[in-house]
């Protein structure tokens, strides 16, 4: 079995560190990059030892037929080149939001299904070892029945309407920047099935979300999600159960996690001293279940990043 071949869309800084997780699999490489700017390419591949730079898209994939697709160019760019790529019958691992509602994911992954193809969402940390020991906390009972979740993040965001953050048009918000994970974490531990959800959201001059609270009922427990560019927040996620709490700072860049038992004592401090670069899970898990043949990861269901994608349709229904 030949070297899988990887290749890149988008030249942003997201893009050097998920060339940089590559470096570190074995059996892998990044082959290629292509951008709007041909400049940028190339100086992108210069930097990361690539050996192809495109200025063009739908070239590099005509040339390249890569295994997979990594997209990290802007979230308003994600659905667009997706398409791009299943048209070619490319496999994808699309940067989160993956797509920003739910219109962008069906027409996605319906043409993945029809054509056969491999699509998923790069949500990184659902893959992080620290995450994924909280979910079998959770499982295990070490906290009984949950009852209670509260997810944060929140930092302030650069006010610039012509970058990331604040543009409309480059698929800026609150929503595909931060509650992506708070939503996607959450219903990795406690699983999609609430009864109902209520959202409310802070709409900036720009057309953009910049604070988003979104609380689901579940038949035994309440999640809160809370996530701002406005200001900094406590980051983390708090699981309570009847015989104790889970504490997970920092959840989109996990590398520890906190046991307690029901008297607040300390039981367990899992600490996540291996991972270096947390990209190297996803980009693993795309090429295991590609050449598995598999059309979807089991880890990020296209079904979760569907449901993802409902909720900004409902945040999106907020705006007055």
């Amino acid at each position: 079995m030949g070297k899988f071949r990887f290749a890149v869309m988008g030249a942003g800084g997201i893009s050097n560190k998920f060339c940089d997780a590559v470096s570190r699999l074995e059996g892998c490489e990044v082959a290629a990059v292509a951008s709007k700017s041909l400049e940028r390419a190339e100086a992108f591949a210069k930097k990361n030892g690539l050996k192809k730079a495109y200025g063009n898209y739908q070239e590099m994939l005509e040339a390249e037929k890569p295994d997979c697709v990594y997209i990290g160019a802007d979230t308003g760019s994600h659905f667009r080149l997706s398409m791009l790529c299943l048209e070619h019958h490319v496999p994808i691992l699309c940067e989160k939001a993956m797509f920003r509602n739910s219109t962008e994911a069906q027409a996605a992954f319906s043409l993945a299904r029809k054509e056969g193809v491999f699509a998923m969402e790069a949500m990184w940390s659902r893959f992080l070892p620290s995450v994924r020991q909280v979910k079998d906390w959770v499982e295990e009972g070490r906290i009984g029945q949950v009852s209670f979740c509260d997810a944060k993040i929140g930092f302030k965001a650069p006010v610039d309407p012509t970058k990331r953050y604040y543009s409309k048009e480059l698929g800026g918000g609150a929503a595909f920047d931060l509650t992506v994970y708070t939503y996607e974490l959450s219903t990795f531990f406690l699983g999609k099935d609430y009864l109902d959800s209520r959202e409310c959201a802070l709409w900036g001059d720009t057309g953009v979300d910049l604070v988003n609270q979104v609380t689901l009922r579940y038949p035994n427990a309440i999640a809160s999600l809370s996530t701002s560019f406005l200001t900094p927040l406590e980051e983390r996620v708090v699981l309570c159960g009847d015989r104790g709490k889970i504490v997970l700072p920092r959840p989109h860049f996990a590398d520890e996690a906190f046991l307690y038992d029901e008297e607040g004592r300390l039981v367990l401090h899992d600490k996540d001293d291996k991972t270096v670069n947390g990209f190297v899970y996803e980009a693993k898990e795309a090429m295991d279940c590609i050449r598995a043949g598999k059309l979807e990861s089991d880890v990020i269901p296209q079904e979760d990043t569907l449901d993802c994608a409902r909720l900004f349709d409902r945040i999106a229904a907020t705006r007055q």
